[in-house]
């Protein structure tokens, strides 16, 4: 499995940006796709995540209402698009798919079983 993320850049606050994960070699019958990001100093941290089979999707307060999270079945590619940020959501965002987690682990970086290179994100103020 390979997870290609892509699309990070930098940003003012207040803008938008759209990162992308594209996925190859999944053989899971269904599974979740995840964005985890890691600031400087800081811990990683859930972001969002997407149910495959139907879609359903999941949000860490901090990014709920600014964040959407999306898929493209036929690209086998997630999307995270993020609208007014703020410069507490520079990070390093990271892809992951997990095939055999449960929902209520879905923010839990440990239930993922692989995962992609980062893309940072910079946002100034």
């Amino acid at each position: 499995v390979q997870l290609q993320a892509s699309g990070g850049g930098s940003v003012q606050a207040g803008g938008s940006l759209r990162i992308s994960c594209a996925a190859s070699g999944l053989t899971f019958s269904r599974y979740f796709m995840g964005w985890f990001r890691q600031a400087p100093g800081k811990e990683r941290e859930f972001v969002a995540a997407i149910k495959w089979r139907g879609g359903s999707t999941f949000y860490a307060s901090s990014v709920k209402g600014r964040f959407t999270i999306s898929r493209d079945n036929a690209k086998d590619t997630v999307y995270l698009k993020m609208n007014s940020l703020k410069p507490e959501d520079t990070a390093v965002y990271s892809c992951a798919v997990g095939g055999s987690l449960i929902q209520s682990s879905v923010a839990s970086a440990s239930a993922y079983d692989y995962w992609g290179q980062g893309t940072l994100v910079t946002v100034s103020s």
